[in-house]
């Protein structure tokens, strides 16, 4: 069965933020690996630009991984229920998607607010402007918002189809 073209574009920007969040990883090797150097060592200079990137590349890494963790499941999911028929499964993940889902207004809602407020700031070391880092309070709100939709859509289909029960 050929997959409709919106399935397409989600596993492509799903891949996409998970190879985000690789490369994210991997650069924060670098400044970590200089701090820790230069820290212990009389090697390299101590470069305080390394910090403030560090901090930006966690919080990137952070909002990459919740991202993936909405359209993967695993995100905002405890397993303290039994196992359910599929029915029942599908309504309390619902249930959870709605809490989920209230998080991700306030995140758009909010984060629109944020980007606004760090418009024209940029960060004390590296001059980069905040934009960049306050983007990724909305940019991760409204990405939950189109993995949710995904997640709804496929939850309602097991709740309607007289066949699930």
């Amino acid at each position: 069965m050929k997959q409709p073209a919106r399935k397409k574009i989600l596993d492509f920007y799903h891949q996409l933020l998970t190879w985000l969040l690789v490369a994210t990883v991997a650069i924060m090797i670098v400044p970590v690996s200089l701090q820790m150097v230069s820290r212990f060592t009389d090697l390299i200079p101590s470069y305080l630009w390394t910090e403030e990137l560090s901090r930006f590349l966690l919080l990137w890494m952070i909002m990459l991984g919740s991202m993936i963790g909405v359209r993967e499941g695993t995100h905002f999911d405890v397993d303290v229920w039994p196992i359910l028929p599929p029915r029942a499964d599908a309504m309390l993940r619902v249930v959870s998607q709605c809490f989920v889902l209230v998080f991700a207004l306030v995140f758009v809602f909010w984060g629109i607010a944020f980007v606004r407020f760090g418009w024209d700031q940029e960060s004390e070391l590296a001059e980069l402007p905040m934009t960049y880092i306050f983007i990724a309070w909305p940019l991760t709100g409204l990405t939950w918002l189109v993995f949710l939709g995904e997640s709804f859509r496929s939850n309602l289909r097991i709740i309607f189809n007289k066949d699930a029960a």
